[in-house]
């Protein structure tokens, strides 16, 4: 089963603003009227009901959103790009991945029809309709559209499901769900023998509950020995753990610390999760004659077992009992979690721009005054003035002449170099 890929994603670019005047008979001074470039469309993550894995993003890891439409004559705006919306199954994780490899939890996509925006478009730019000011009735400057967001995510798959049954290898885990559901995990007498997850549906009277084999897990697990680093994920969003136990083993018990270590490593949340512990093979005559003794140990150890057989049914139903007896209890646990939420702390936000002397001139510095030279377009005299006006409407003219700017100095603005007029 496909259950992490990395993909990259990108929004539409914002179209640009279009320079253009009224040309008609009888208007001979019609002035500007280009109109503005459409908006970048958004890369959008939902959940469809329909998909089950993420192995559809096999083959395509590139998902790119539609580009803005350019504004034109009679301030006619540009289309805006068709927003991408991406499926994935419920249970998905979204990580944006950071220039160091990280990666931070954006959503994490559990409803049906959920949605996340993931990256924005960018802007449209402006038509030169914005820029006639009574001392400049045709101008001759436009807004480039804003690129749009750009990332590369990593999707991780966490089935979800009420209980999950937990062990070693060959514990009986897939007869047990194939005996308590419709599910048909492949069953055989060798280890490994499931080599992906598999849910199960169980009708208790009204009531409803999902069940998960979990593939089996061994010592070293939460390192990635065996199959662990692939599955343990899942056991994460259970509920409740049958831990299953093979009672023709030497040391039931130490089997049952073996599971419960590598819960602990891999994640303190897995090794608080309730478990009901089950001695499996009852039909087997020497695990009859042996039960006693399994108690015995197990309960020294504070752990009350019951002893079941998955391929007889013998105890089963006592088994699903004690699970729908615990399971709306942690049911209700899980959502009071889930509606305290995270407390977000809000980050100081930094300075607008900063300005610095280099080589004799004064560079203007940061992200907002860099977009807006990057964004106009147009004759280069016009530019100027344009962000000269813009730069003295954003403090910067104030603060540049605190620096010492005078009359005919040289300031640069994202690798745009000119004069100041004051």
């Amino acid at each position: 089963m496909i259950d992490r890929v990395v993909v990259n994603v990108q929004a539409g670019k914002g179209g640009d603003g279009s320079v253009s005047f009224r040309r008609e008979k009888y208007v001979p001074k019609g002035g500007p009227d280009g109109g503005d470039g459409g908006r970048g469309g958004n890369v959008m993550i939902e959940v469809d009901p329909g998909l089950s894995t993420l192995a559809h993003f096999r083959r395509r890891r590139m998902y790119r959103a539609e580009n803005g439409g350019h504004g034109s004559g009679a301030k006619k705006h540009g289309a805006n790009g068709e927003d991408l919306i991406v499926g994935v199954p419920a249970g998905t994780v979204v990580r944006r991945i950071d220039e160091a490899g990280e990666g931070e939890v954006i959503a994490d996509l559990t409803s049906e029809r959920q949605r996340v925006v993931v990256a924005k478009g960018g802007r449209g730019g402006r038509g030169n309709v914005h820029f006639a000011t009574s001392t400049n009735r045709a101008p001759r400057i436009a807004e480039k559209g804003e690129p749009g967001e750009e990332m590369e995510l990593q999707l991780d798959l966490k089935l979800i499901s009420d209980v999950g049954i937990i062990g070693l290898p060959n514990a009986g885990k897939s007869t047990l769900l194939r005996t308590v559901s419709a599910a048909r995990p492949k069953v055989a007498a060798y280890p490994f023998t499931t080599l992906e997850p598999v849910l199960g549906v169980v009708e208790r009277g009204w009531a409803t509950v999902v069940l998960a084999d979990i593939p089996g897990l061994i010592a070293g697990a939460h390192e990635g020995a065996g199959l662990g680093l692939e599955f343990l994920r899942h056991v994460e969003r259970t509920r409740v753990l049958i831990h299953l136990v093979d009672g023709t083993r030497s040391s039931p018990l130490e089997d049952v610390e073996t599971i419960n270590a590598e819960l602990a490593s891999y994640s303190e949340e897995l090794a608080r999760k309730r478990q009901i512990l089950a001695v499996n093979k009852l039909d087997v005559p020497e695990v009859r004659q042996r039960q006693e003794e399994i108690r015995s140990a197990l309960a020294k150890a504070g752990i009350e077992p019951m002893f079941i057989s998955a391929a007889t049914g013998e105890g089963v139903e006592e088994l699903l009992d004690r699970v729908m007896a615990v399971l709306p209890e942690e049911r209700a646990a899980a959502e009071e979690q889930v509606s305290a939420g995270p407390v977000i702390e809000l980050q100081p936000r930094g300075p607008r721009f900063v300005i610095r002397q280099v080589d004799g001139m004064f560079a203007v510095e940061g992200e907002l005054a860099e977009r807006m030279v990057r964004r106009l377009t147009g004759d280069s005299r016009e530019t100027q003035a344009e962000i000269r006006r813009r730069l003295v409407r954003m403090g910067v003219g104030a603060a540049l002449r605190r620096a010492g700017v005078r009359p005919g100095d040289r300031i640069r603005v994202a690798g745009l170099e000119m004069e100041w007029v004051g």
